[in-house]
């Protein structure tokens, strides 16, 4: 089967995804020969919803958000960004430490072509936006875990893409941090598909294997087989944000969806 990643002209107008995931599959090559990782999977992802993809490690979770990223291609299908190239936030900050949290985001801005006298205005008022006012002048030591991984959000959102993929990146953080950051997160993007422009739509591709973090965070859930991975089910999440990962139709759902990736689990390994 062909492959293509297709990339839409900037400045087109109203379109019915952020992100086209057609019939896509992802080999990689081995001793023992080639091992498929992702199989046909098809997924859309409107403009401005927020989904998450969950499954169990090694399902493919991560080969998949790199592919929409366009660092890889895959073997088969094709992937649809037509607002341009997305953003992409690791579960590392991979900030550069020997530039302080405003160059950082400011890099970010001169890769996307913003004039020089723009980018220190530009980068403090991302830098606001995560609630990280005053900050512009630290060095990365000088930041906690939580910090860190704020100003790497400001840097993703400084590419001003319409999609912006996470790839687990709250994970190696304490439960109280995490918790701050996902309200931190769902803040901004709210606030971004409620400004009143279509340009301002934000929507948000976000990779994990905590299922209460998934429930919390998403207007979707996609849970993948263990591997390869496919799409095993979907859940649309209706619990009116701002949720807590305490509530209890969080914890409700939550319980459906574990039932299910444990199963997923099981057929595995029973293979």
């Amino acid at each position: 089967m062909a492959t293509a990643i297709a990339k839409a002209a900037e400045g087109a107008t109203a379109v019915s995804h952020a992100a086209r995931i057609e019939r896509v599959s992802k080999s990689f090559s081995g001793p023992a020969g080639a091992q498929l990782v992702l199989d046909d999977i098809s997924l859309d992802v409107a403009p401005g919803e927020f989904v998450t993809i969950l499954g169990a490690s090694g399902c493919g979770k991560s080969t998949l958000l790199n592919l929409v990223a366009g660092l890889d291609r895959p073997t088969a299908g094709s992937i649809h960004t037509p607002g341009g190239r997305p953003a992409l936030m690791f579960q590392e900050h991979a900030l550069f430490p020997w530039l302080t949290a405003g160059k950082n985001i400011e890099l970010a801005l001169r890769l996307r072509g913003l004039p020089k006298s723009e980018r220190r205005p530009e980068a403090e008022r991302l830098l606001e936006l995560v609630r990280l006012g005053g900050a512009y002048g630290k060095r990365v030591h000088e930041l906690s875990g939580g910090m860190r991984q704020r100003v790497a959000l400001a840097r993703a959102l400084a590419q001003n893409s319409e999609l912006l993929l996470m790839d687990e990146p709250f994970a190696a953080l304490d439960a109280i941090t995490r918790d701050v950051l996902h309200g931190e997160l769902t803040r901004i993007w709210a606030t971004a598909n409620t400004s009143g422009s279509a340009a301002g739509n934000l929507s948000v591709l976000f990779v994990t294997h905590n299922v209460r973090e998934a429930v919390r965070l998403a207007q979707r859930v996609v849970l993948l087989s263990s591997r390869p991975g496919r799409v095993a089910r979907e859940w649309t999440v209706g619990i009116p944000q701002p949720r807590r990962i305490e509530d209890a139709a969080v914890a409700e759902l939550s319980i459906e969806i574990t039932e299910e990736l444990r199963g997923e689990i099981r057929r595995h390994g029973q293979h």
